[in-house]
């Protein structure tokens, strides 16, 4: 009897661990697919709600419009999956902005875009600093830096626009192949670099295990510190080059531009599904997240929506997003 009983029990709680599981399963399945399900959703509803939607113009400048952010978004998922979070990613995509139009006009084009990136680095490599040394809570660090990095920019250009007219210099920006944007290009690449330094290196297991668990990873030989220190350097690069091409876009330096583009890159990789505490994430899932967030602009545009409106939806389904993945993870728990 007593073994019958034994066995009962323990079926009893076999049974209860397989429905755990099968719930935990369906709430990381929802994160994983549906923003894949959501994304295809929203174009088939735009398809057929609008002709100019499906054009070949209407899509390029989807993707086009997505590019910088998505840029951003690819050094911010580095960052996010290792456990930290850039919100300065603006204030350096204008601080490198103003040094590229400002060296450029006095030095050359070629010379303005290096100083740029390697300014953009430096000021990523100080936001690690202070996070991994200076061991202060990422999201204070780079609140503080993001006013830091403007104030220095602002300085610099004494609040006056620095305006390069060498047609050179709006190559990066304006320059296409055919009827696709460069900035296409850069995005393609960027996302592909993100799912190569995630998917086929020995770096990109390192960030998932820094995010995951820290203290487990270093008593793996991880060496987290170093990690973090470095996808902070990569998110200042990811910036640098988002900068440049917006500099050269309206073939200025501005010390105020791209306000709010931090927060746009956060949710776009929030909404892709990657965790905000760590341990998770996706080129692919942020590639859609921006993509996804471009969509709800575009068809609120063509549909005629109110602005006001769609500043709401975006919320929602940030809202949604980040609620499952604290269901998600304490299902895990």
């Amino acid at each position: 009897m007593n073994h019958i009983k034994n066995v009962e029990a323990q079926q009893g709680v076999s049974a209860i661990r397989t429905n755990i599981s099968l719930r935990h399963l369906d709430l990381s399945s929802l994160r994983d697919y549906g923003i894949a399900f959501s994304f295809v959703l929203l174009f088939l509803l735009l398809s057929f709600s609008s002709p100019v939607f499906l054009t070949k113009g209407n899509l390029l400048n989807i993707v086009d419009q997505s590019a910088l952010i998505g840029v951003i978004a690819a050094g911010g998922t580095l960052v996010m999956i290792a456990g930290g979070l850039d919100i300065s990613t603006a204030a350096i995509f204008s601080f490198v902005g103003v040094v590229n139009a400002s060296v450029a006009l006095r030095y050359g084009v070629i010379p303005g875009m290096i100083t740029g990136i390697c300014a953009g680095m430096i000021l990523g490599a100080f936001n690690g600093f202070l996070v991994t040394v200076g061991r202060i809570n990422a999201i204070i660090a780079t609140l503080a830096t993001s006013i830091l990095f403007r104030g220095i920019a602002l300085a610099l250009t004494k609040g006056f626009l620095i305006y390069n007219p060498d047609p050179a210099f709006a190559v990066l920006g304006r320059g296409s192949v055919g009827s696709v944007q460069f900035t296409c290009f850069f995005f393609a690449c960027a996302i592909a670099i993100l799912w190569f330094i995630l998917s086929r290196t020995t770096f990109g297991r390192y960030i998932y295990a820094t995010g995951g668990n820290a203290e487990a990873a270093k008593l793996s030989g991880v060496r987290t510190k170093l990690v973090t220190f470095i996808t902070f350097i990569i998110s200042g690069f990811t910036c640098s080059i988002a900068g440049l091409i917006m500099s050269s876009r309206v073939a200025t330096g501005q010390a105020d531009s791209g306000q709010g583009m931090e927060i746009s890159a956060i949710a776009a990789i929030v909404i892709g599904g990657t965790s905000i505490a760590g341990g998770e994430g996706s080129a692919w899932r942020t590639a859609i997240g921006v993509l996804l967030l471009t969509l709800i602009g575009n068809g609120f545009n063509l549909l005629d929506w109110p602005a006001t409106l769609q500043q709401a939806f975006r919320g929602l389904i940030i809202l949604i997003a980040v609620a499952i993945d604290a269901w998600s993870r304490k299902r895990a728990q």
